[in-house]
């Protein structure tokens, strides 16, 4: 997966217009909210990275959360999804379609949200 880091709040307003530009061609942004010291927030993010297969149509972006807890939250705020580490989020025309934390998180089913 090619990792767009998310370090800045103003990035997510870019997200919001990235999403935009590629639900015009059926597509999503996706988010990754990592906790760098987290076990389980490890293995979800390394289960993704070996499982993805979308060749990068879906640009990445990924969320140290223990050095931006700020712009965890206002995730939280602006798409209106509980606060979950780890936790990945599909964006989508500037909304979020689809979110999963934990073990739930699955790039089998990213992708399927992805294409619905």
């Amino acid at each position: 997966m090619l990792w767009h880091k998310l370090n800045d709040i103003s990035q997510l307003q870019d997200i919001i217009n990235l999403s935009k530009e590629q639900s015009l061609n059926g597509l999503t942004v996706l988010i990754f909210k990592h906790s760098t010291r987290c076990s389980i927030s490890s293995m979800a993010l390394n289960r993704l990275e070996s499982r993805w297969t979308d060749n990068e149509k879906i640009p990445s972006y990924y969320l140290d959360l223990l050095n931006h807890r700020d712009i965890s939250n206002e995730i939280a705020n602006v798409f209106s999804v509980e606060h979950a580490s780890p936790q990945v989020l599909l964006i989508k025309n500037g909304v979020c379609v689809y979110n999963a934390s934990h073990t739930d998180i699955s790039a089998a089913d990213i992708l399927e949200a992805a294409n619905s």
